[in-house]
């Protein structure tokens, strides 16, 4: 077998410059790569709504995970910041407090109220998860 024989020219442009050595095969195979390259980007719109329309759902399901864990990291962010200033901290207890002693006084200490909770609790589950 012959090696492959490859065409190579020197140009000089002046004596104690810098050589410019050009290859002919070196050009050809750019040019088969950037045509390659070219025609793929020029279907790239193609491939891309080919595979969204074949895989939507599971980008769909996995776009609203990745949302809702920014949502709720960034919920919890604001509440820590909020939550490490001196005056609202002591407020948000006394609130929470104030509501749980008025939950207990409302619907636990007698047991009508209880047995309304309850009816009012199974109704919004109805509503919710709909009747059986």
């Amino acid at each position: 077998m012959e090696p492959d024989v490859q065409n190579t020219t020197v140009e000089i442009d002046s004596p104690g410059g810098i050589t410019k050595i050009s290859t002919d095969s070196s050009n050809e195979q750019w040019k088969e790569i950037g045509e390659k390259v070219s025609d793929f980007l020029a279907d790239l719109p193609a491939y891309l709504s080919d595979f969204f329309g074949e895989y939507k759902r599971p980008i769909v399901t996995i776009g609203l995970i990745i949302g809702a864990l920014i949502a709720v990291k960034l919920l919890l962010a604001v509440l820590g910041a909020i939550n490490d200033l001196p005056i609202f901290s002591s407020l948000f207890e006394l609130i929470g407090m104030g509501y749980s002693a008025w939950f207990i006084w409302r619907y636990l200490l007698k047991a009508s109220a209880r047995e309304q909770l309850a009816t009012d609790f199974n109704s919004l589950k109805e509503q919710v998860l709909g009747s059986k």
